[in-house]
């Protein structure tokens, strides 16, 4: 039996951990995006003079952020995921709150470091207790519900910072503070719900092949997880230069205002949630056909990216932004985190998804800076979009050669 542990009040022990960590990506997809639409007005308050210098402030905390996938994943392996979350989500929050307080660029790279660094420690620790948590025959969909939380999150900080800022006029700072609340109060929720010591040994001892542990063979020897390394950074370079540059984008290039643009940026996010349900449920339905449904995902997302520019009506503009949030990222993501579960040594969970993680978010480090680059350059981002585009279809290809040939022991 996957699952053994039951809340006092009766709710099994998985699902607590589903609406949990569904809640902690809500929580960090809200810092993540609450500052974007409103980039313009911290620029010209600050006295910050390029695209490239506030694309650095994303930049510089995706460079943090990633720089963690690897070690809080191995740390967490080693010592406990729930040790390493709960720090760095206090972390996070001291990242956040000098962000609100910052009076200059310098402050604000300082303030998204620390966040960054926070934020860090999520990924591989909660994907690790989620799939230990999860039964095998529901981890793509479940996977989905936690990563919905980035859309909830992504339309909260889209959406009430354009109705905050620009609507009402308010300052940008008192939402940083309210978001940096939120995250001391998930760092309380991680210390009441996750019984890690137990449950972990319970799953671990009950797994087939149990003594794996991750190591350089397992995370490079196998082309299948090359891929979705690839794969994976090709994905979120696409993604993270929408998510930054999307808001300034529809405001100078399209005649957005006010709270359109926020409303029109969320759209990515509110339309991913049926998306990543649906396809993540046709995955766990047909698992030997996993491989299929992400590559006609990224083909479809590279083709609805395009139009998004390519078009010059703005009605058309949402509809392709809609079918971008259907079929991209976050359709993607659930699927090819059960994929990588699949592939990996029951022991080392965390340390394997932080290495995935890695490579995916690498991307986010040099999207948003080289798309501010573009369009100081060029003073367009559509650029930005086109190269985005052409990452995809290359990652795409790559995954389709490295799964050609089926492994001689299938997971």
């Amino acid at each position: 039996m996957q699952d053994g542990l039951q809340g006092k009040k009766g709710m099994e022990y998985w699902k607590k951990i589903v609406i949990l960590f569904c809640l902690g990506w809500t929580v960090i997809w809200t810092y993540r995006t609450i500052l974007n639409p409103i980039l313009p007005e911290i620029k010209g308050q600050l006295g910050i003079t390029s695209d490239a210098s506030m694309g650095l402030i994303a930049s510089v905390f995706f460079l943090c952020y990633t720089s963690m996938q690897i070690p809080s994943g191995f740390l967490a392996d080693k010592f406990g995921r729930k040790v390493i979350l709960i720090p760095g989500f206090i972390l996070f929050a001291f990242g956040a709150l000098t962000v609100g307080f910052a009076p200059s660029l310098l402050f604000l790279l300082i303030g998204s470091a620390f966040a960054g660094l926070g934020q860090g420690t999520y990924y591989g620790p909660a994907y690790s207790i989620s799939s230990l948590a999860i039964p095998s025959e529901k981890r793509g969909f479940s996977t989905a519900i936690i990563n919905s939380g980035s859309a909830l999150g992504m339309g909260i900080g889209f959406i009430g910072s354009s109705y905050l800022v620009k609507g009402l006029g308010f300052s940008w700072r008192p939402l940083l503070f309210i978001t940096s609340g939120l995250i001391l109060l998930m760092a309380f929720a991680f210390t009441k719900v996750i019984k890690e010591g137990k449950r972990q040994n319970q799953v671990v001892n009950a797994e087939k092949g149990s003594q794996d542990k991750a190591s350089f063979k397992t995370l490079f020897g196998d082309v299948r997880m090359l891929g979705a390394y690839v794969l994976y950074f090709a994905t979120c370079y696409g993604y993270y230069m929408i998510v930054t540059w999307l808001p300034s984008y529809l405001q100078l290039e399209r005649g957005f205002k006010g709270v359109a643009i926020g409303f029109a940026s969320s759209l990515v996010a509110f339309a991913a949630v049926p998306g990543a349900l649906l396809f993540s449920k046709v995955a766990d339905k047909f698992k030997n056909k996993k491989i299929t449904v992400v590559l006609i995902l990224e083909l479809i997302a590279a083709a609805t990216l395009f139009l998004t520019v390519a078009v010059q009506n703005n009605s058309l503009l949402l509809v392709f932004l809609v079918l971008y949030g259907f079929f991209g990222k976050l359709a993607v993501d659930p699927i090819l985190i059960s994929y990588v579960a699949d592939i990996a040594p029951k022991k080392g969970y965390s340390t394997t998804l932080g290495f995935f993680n890695f490579f995916g978010m690498m991307s986010s480090v040099v999207a948003p800076f080289v798309t501010g680059m573009i369009s100081d350059a060029t003073g367009s981002k559509i650029l930005g979009f086109y190269v985005a585009i052409i990452i995809i279809l290359i990652g795409t290809g790559v995954m389709f050669l490295t799964n050609l040939r089926k492994p001689s022991v299938q997971h």
